[in-house]
C-alpha cells in the first residue's frame, strides 16, 4: 500500500496538503527514513506519525500495562485531573517510537483509556535526553484543544539549561530560522542560508542569565515562542554556548571535570488554559538527578531562582 493511501485509511480527516508538509519537513517515517506519499509500505515496517491531536488515530489492541509500568507512570506524574495528565519525563526516554524504540512514553498510553476517543494522546513532545514537564490529554476532545492552545502560542513554557561560557548581553532573543539536516549520525538542525526561505522553519527564543560560574558556566531561562525541533539546543550553539552534554551541537566537548556528559536541558514549567475552560493548569517538575548534581557542584540554587523569577 502506499504511504498516502494508508494515511487515508487510518488518518482519514488529514488533509493531504497537510501530509505532504509532514512529508517534506521529515515528520513521518518509514523504518525512521524520510519517505514520500508514493513510498510503499510492507508488512513488518514502522511508520512514525507526530502527534496528530485533531485526528483520529488509527485503531489498534490495546496495550496492556504491567505493574511496573503503571509504577513508573505514577512516578512521574505531576499533576493529573479527568482531562488532562502531567508529567515529569525523565531524560533517556524518547516521547515516541521510532526503528528499535519500543520503550517511549506514547507506548505507555497505548495502555490507558477504552478507545479511540479516551485512549490518551500527546500534544507536543519533548527530546529523548531532555527531561521536564510533558503535557497529555487524556481524550481526543481534550487534545483538540489543547493543539489549537499551542498553535495560537497561549501556551507559556520555561526551560533550564546550563551552557559552555556565558552569552553577551546576559539577556536576549535568538531569531534565527532553522532547516533540517538529516546525517548518518541523526537529525540535526542548523541556522537557515540564503535561498533557503520555502524549507526554513521561523524559531524564536527568549533567554536570560539567571546565574553564572566565572565565564565558565551559564545557568540561563529560555523561553521558546515557537516550538521547533531542536530549536533551544540550536539557537544556544548559533549564540556560540551550546548546552553542556549536547552530544549533536557539540556541547559534549571540553566538559568542566566532573560534570556527567548528559544533556543539561530540563522543560522546568508550563502554564496554560485549562480545557474546560476553567482555570490555570501550572505544573513545575523537579530537575533530573545529573542536572541538581552540576546545580549543586557550580552553587546554583534552584528555589532562589524559581523566588527570583527565572521561570
Amino acid at each position: 500500500m502506499r504511504l498516502d493511501r494508508w494515511f487515508k485509511t487510518h488518518y482519514a480527516r488529514l488533509p493531504h496538503s497537510r501530509l505532504e508538509k509532514l512529508l517534506r519537513t521529515g515528520q513521518v517515517r518509514v523504518d525512521g527514513g524520510r519517505a514520500k506519499a508514493s513510498t510503499r509500505l510492507a508488512a513488518g515496517q514502522a511508520v512514525r506519525v507526530p502527534p496528530l491531536p485533531d485526528v483520529t488515530p488509527p485503531p489498534g489492541p490495546k496495550h496492556a500495562l504491567s505493574k511496573a509500568d503503571r509504577d513508573f507512570l505514577a512516578s512521574i506524574t505531576l499533576y493529573e485531573d479527568d482531562d488532562l495528565l502531567v508529567v515529569n519525563k525523565p531524560p533517556g526516554i524518547a516521547v515516541q517510537g521510532g526503528t528499535k524504540t519500543t520503550h517511549h512514553i506514547d507506548r505507555l498510553l497505548e495502555g490507558l483509556g477504552d478507545g479511540p476517543e479516551t485512549r490518551p494522546r500527546l500534544v507536543h513532545r519533548l527530546d529523548r535526553d531532555t527531561s521536564g514537564v510533558l503535557v497529555i490529554a487524556k481524550r481526543r476532545s481534550v487534545a483538540a484543544k489543547l493543539g489549537r492552545a499551542f498553535q495560537t502560542r497561549s501556551v507559556r513554557k520555561i526551560y533550564w539549561a546550563l551552557l559552555h561560557g556565558v552569552p553577551r548581553p546576559p539577556q536576549g532573543k535568538v531569531e534565527a530560522a532553522l532547516v533540517k539536516a538529516s546525517g548518518p549520525e541523526g537529525d540535526r538542525v542548523r541556522k537557515a542560508r540564503a535561498g533557503e526561505q520555502d524549507v526554513a522553519q521561523s524559531a524564536v527564543t527568549h533567554y536570560a542569565v539567571v546565574d553564572r560560574a566565572g565565564q565558565q558556566v551559564a545557568f540561563v531561562s529560555l523561553k521558546p515562542v515557537t516550538g521547533r525541533q531542536h530549536q533551544l539546543r540550536a539557537h544556544m550553539a548559533i549564540l556560540g554556548h551550546p548546552i553542556l552534554g549536547d552530544e549533536k551541537y557539540h556541547g559534549d566537548k571540553d566538559l568542566p571535570e566532573g560534570i556527567p556528559n548528559k544533556l543539561h536541558l530540563h522543560a522546568r514549567r508550563i502554564s496554560f488554559p485549562h480545557p474546560s475552560g476553567e482555570g490555570v493548569v501550572d505544573v513545575t517538575a523537579p530537575l533530573p538527578e545529573h542536572m541538581a548534581r552540576t546545580f549543586a557542584d557550580f552553587g546554583f540554587e534552584a528555589r532562589e531562582a524559581d523566588a527570583a523569577g527565572a521561570d
